[in-house]
């Protein structure tokens, strides 16, 4: 009998990640009715953000985005300016229901979860996650990735060249670590590996991503009532074992859809990004390779200069506040963008560069405040564990196609490779 949930449990997973993300691609309206400047955050040359985000945040740190919805909308690029956004949850909320009416948003379009939700709320949700993502349960996982880094590496190793990296490395890697991390055996790669095709576009309209939500709830409500019957090991079964009625069904798949998606899509980019800046600079590749030392460096550093989730979740004034001389009205709309903060001049000389040697504040990678990123750790795991893996394995690694013809994402929220195609011998 358990056996028969588990795999009806991972069946399910499966499924409804590749339901969810090519959801996405199917309806398209939003993206082309923005005008360019307001998709500027959004957009990048190669690995960098456009020059104009640069420009921008040096000439003022906060400024109007020009939508199309008649809403004031402030775009934050400066560091300073955004860790100051980020971390007053008491001036500026997350409260999904602030969309509500807006562009034909209803209150059945709320994904919940940590992101959307304020406190006291987020308090108590963020209260019962957080002892399954200290570093003493973490460390449960990590002969799991050491175990699923390898798998993949032999499962490259055996096919035929090129090997495309977004699809055999980096989308495989994070989905089933969070597979372990749920607690479900996850074996229907063939399934899964739709999503390799998916995007994670503006272009694929705000309705249509909207939509994707909430038929995703739909499905994970049937999951955790799965789960009540036969809690099993994974985040899901403690969470039912130790607080039982104390969280409710919703908020339990609210809680599993952040887990899942966040830990899933940015994760991803990260690994295959990540993989293309090591093959643009042979001596890095060569130091992550060579010095254990150097990676716990290398990956903070890689994660401040990428920025894969571009903005954060918009936050909506609660009251006229000013920050660096510009006055936001109560029920403005304030976006801040990450890749341009993470650029900023914080953190020293070229931050267009990598360099192992910056030394300087927290980056906002993940970001900042009460809703900073609660798989932070666990997405340092895997990276640490995945980058030298791969290159000490295949030191030969290339790019079997010029660096001209790479394929990226366009106006994207958690920016992307939509393949990285390498001969590893």
């Amino acid at each position: 009998m358990g056996v028969l949930l588990v795999q009806n449990l991972r069946s399910r997973i499966t499924s409804w990640f590749a339901r969810r993300y090519l959801a996405r691609m199917r309806n398209r309206g939003l993206g082309s009715a923005m005008p360019d400047a307001a998709l500027m955050p959004l957009q990048r040359n190669g690995l960098d953000p456009v020059p104009d985000l640069g420009r921008t945040r040096e000439e003022t740190p906060i400024s109007k985005l020009p939508v199309p919805f008649g809403a004031n909308v402030w775009l934050v690029t400066g560091y300073r300016e955004a860790k100051a956004v980020l971390g007053d949850a008491e001036r500026f909320s997350n409260d999904f229901t602030h969309l509500v009416g807006r562009i034909g948003v209803t209150t059945e379009d709320n994904p919940g979860g940590l992101g959307f939700t304020d406190p006291p709320a987020h308090t108590r949700l963020r209260r019962l996650l957080t002892p399954e993502f200290t570093m003493r349960r973490l460390a449960r996982l990590a002969p799991e990735i050491d175990a699923i880094v390898r798998q993949r590496l032999d499962a490259m190793a055996e096919a035929p060249q090129p090997v495309d990296l977004v699809r055999d490395f980096a989308l495989p890697i994070p989905s089933l670590v969070i597979c372990e991390l749920l607690g479900v055996p996850y074996a229907e790669r063939a399934q899964f590996q739709q999503l390799s095709v998916t995007r994670f576009d503006l272009f694929s309209g705000f309705d249509a991503s909207l939509g994707a939500m909430s038929q995703s709830m739909a499905y994970l409500h049937r999951v955790v009532e799965e789960q009540r019957s036969y809690p099993g090991d994974g985040l899901l079964g403690a969470l039912i074992k130790e607080h039982g009625d104390e969280v409710s069904d919703r908020e339990l798949a609210e809680l599993a859809d952040g887990v899942l998606t966040g830990g899933f899509e940015t994760t991803a980019s990260m690994l295959a990004l990540g993989a293309l800046a090591l093959l643009r600079d042979p001596d890095l590749l060569a130091l992550v390779r060579d010095d254990d030392a150097a990676v716990p460096g290398f990956v903070d550093e890689l994660l401040r200069y990428l920025t894969v989730v571009q903005v954060a979740f918009p936050r909506f004034a609660r009251e006229d506040v000013e920050i660096a001389g510009t006055r936001i009205s109560r029920g403005d709309v304030v976006v801040c963008s990450l890749s341009g903060a993470n650029r900023d001049d914080s953190f020293g000389p070229n931050t267009d560069r990598l360099d192992l040697s910056r030394r300087g504040p927290s980056h906002l990678a993940f970001g900042h405040g009460i809703h900073r990123c609660i798989g932070a750790e666990l997405a340092r795991m895997e990276l640490r564990e995945a980058y030298p893996a791969l290159v000490r394995r295949f030191p030969e690694i290339r790019l079997a196609i010029p660096p001209e013809n790479l394929a990226f994402r366009k106006a994207s929220i958690v920016y992307g490779l939509e393949s990285l195609p390498v001969r590893l011998s």
